[in-house]
């Protein structure tokens, strides 16, 4: 595919939450005035409505802007056939995400997912085998604070991304798209570990939260709860080598470090779920590493203690 002279290239942002909504607002607004390039959102609900009637609202600590994509729709057929899929849904989502985006699938479409987890790549390939899907993670603190409302809470907005191939055309003009329009992202060769170690902090953190009720500090500092936190550590580094990713030996005591370091009081998304008897992350975050202990002959005693207790109490 000539990128150069394809206009004008279309992408879609699936899911205007905190992700989608900066990210896919950061390239809305640069769209606005590069009519080469065609951006579009699919959403739902009132956050629908107030972004086709004002605009998307986007702020941070640089700027505050608000944008109109070209098309913002929750029927995908309005869109037809892109070029590239962001896709920024909850994880537990996947399944009917990507029935839902079949529409919007052709021949050289190409799909980058921006959810929690480890395996939302292969389930894509498996879903679309004939289409090149990427790897993503992104580490930002942003919310949707009202319908049509993204507001930056941390100050942290990186994107990690990438492919086995480690470079291609489409790799190098998606990376430097998207530096253009200021979006704070890195092409990385190695972006399978770059998942993992995400995945390590919000894996580990997000059980143990759910499971004790408890703040991130908490897990570091007191002594009841630090043990369990090395020990389910410990377990998922063991998985990790199972399945041939080289986090670096300090990976815990720096995640130590970094937990010890945050503010009293803050917790995981997926606790937060689970108290406000929300849907949880709990199948992608923990269920997952249960089921690869299971495949390599590892023991998982802390995840499938912790899976257990919450697999139970929201079945």
């Amino acid at each position: 595919m000539n990128i150069s002279t394809q206009h004008p290239v279309k992408i879609t942002f699936v899911g205007i939450g905190g992700v989608g909504g900066y990210y896919g607002g950061l390239l809305s607004h640069y769209a606005e005035s590069h009519p080469e390039i065609s951006v579009s959102f699919v959403a739902r609900g009132a956050n629908l409505i107030a972004i086709r009637e004002n605009g998307l609202k986007v702020t941070d600590e640089h700027q505050s802007f608000v944008t109109k994509p070209a098309i913002v729709t929750d029927k995908v057929e309005d869109i037809g056939v892109v070029d590239y899929i962001v896709l920024a849904t909850k994880s537990y989502d996947l399944d009917a995400t990507m029935l839902q985006i079949k529409p919007m699938v052709g021949k050289h479409t190409i799909i980058l997912p921006l959810l929690n987890g480890i395996d939302n790549t292969s389930r894509l390939r498996t879903f679309f085998p004939e289409n090149e899907v990427w790897y993503g993670c992104v580490y930002i603190i942003t919310r949707l604070t009202a319908p049509g409302v993204i507001e930056d809470t941390g100050n942290v907005h990186f994107m990690h991304f990438g492919h086995e191939k480690k470079t291609s055309d489409q790799l190098v003009y998606i990376e430097k798209l998207f530096k253009d329009a200021g979006i704070e992202v890195t092409l990385k060769e190695d972006a399978i570990k770059a998942i993992w170690r995400k995945f390590f902090f919000i894996s580990t953190t997000a059980a143990l939260s759910t499971y004790l009720n408890s703040d991130f500090q908490s897990l570091v500092w007191d002594e009841e709860k630090k043990p369990m936190y090395l020990a389910i550590m410990n377990e998922l580094f063991a998985i990790s080598k199972a399945e041939g990713v080289e986090l670096h030996d300090g990976i815990i005591d720096e995640m130590m470090k970094y937990g010890g370091s945050l503010p009293a009081g803050s917790t995981s998304s997926m606790n937060s779920d689970y108290l406000a008897g929300k849907h949880t992350e709990v199948e992608t975050l923990v269920g997952v590493v249960v089921k690869l202990g299971q495949k390599h002959n590892i023991p998982t005693p802390v995840y499938s203690e912790i899976y257990r207790k919450i697999y139970k109490s929201i079945s």
